[in-house]
């Protein structure tokens, strides 16, 4: 998603890397589940969120779609994102108790939260959104730690790879023929959100042979 950053409005002015601390561990979340209400559309998911998702709750993307996923168009392309529902618009994953019913196969966007991304030059760091988080006195932690994602090398690079994908397939629809647009986005959500993966642990290898099927067409 494509954002105009003042980095001195919305950040605390820093870059962090995947060793760097930061101050983003709100303590377990603890009695707060501000997070997880009223965030739209906005929790967009990539491939990997999908793989993680569905093998953690033993259903099929289309499953989920009629349950707790929607499709949206983000700067001209359709990705799913997660479900806000009721009066509060909480996430159709937060329990009774507003703890995360999910939380060991949590999207990317919900893991490095309150920490946000910035692209440059075909790569990122992270930054931390001081306005978003509502806990106070949150304490110091390693980018990499708060993450939660095993092989960090491995990730950034699939983050990198699928950010270009997106914002290539996002300067066509702005660009090209919208059908044609519309068709290659519907062979891009077959082939990277529909098609089931095997395992978390054998995700990328099977993330970059659809990426080179998609790049040789």
């Amino acid at each position: 998603m494509k954002r105009e950053w003042d980095l001195s409005e919305v950040t605390d002015g820093k870059k962090y890397g995947p060793n760097d601390m930061v101050k983003a561990d709100c303590q377990d979340c603890a009695g707060c589940s501000a997070c997880c209400h009223g965030m739209g559309d906005s929790i967009v998911l990539d491939p990997y969120d999908v793989c993680r998702l569905t093998l953690g709750t033993n259903q099929t993307m289309q499953e989920l779609l009629a349950q707790s996923l929607e499709l949206g168009v983000v700067d001209g392309v359709i990705l799913p994102h997660l479900q806000m529902k009721g009066k509060d618009e909480a996430c159709s994953y937060l329990d009774e108790n507003g703890r995360c019913s999910i939380h060991p196969y949590r999207p990317g966007i919900c893991r490095m939260f309150p920490l946000g991304r910035l692209y440059e030059d075909g790569d990122f760091s992270y930054i931390l959104q001081i306005h978003e988080c509502k806990k106070q006195n949150r304490s110091k932690i390693k980018v990499c730690k708060w993450l939660d994602t095993p092989n960090q090398k491995a990730y950034h690079k699939y983050i990198c790879d699928w950010h270009e994908l997106v914002g290539n397939l996002e300067a066509f629809a702005g660009d090209g023929s919208q059908e044609v647009a519309k068709q290659l986005n519907i062979e891009m959500l077959k082939l990277f959100y529909f098609r089931t993966y095997p395992s978390v642990e054998t995700f990328y290898d099977a993330f970059y042979q659809r990426l080179e099927q998609w790049r040789n067409r």
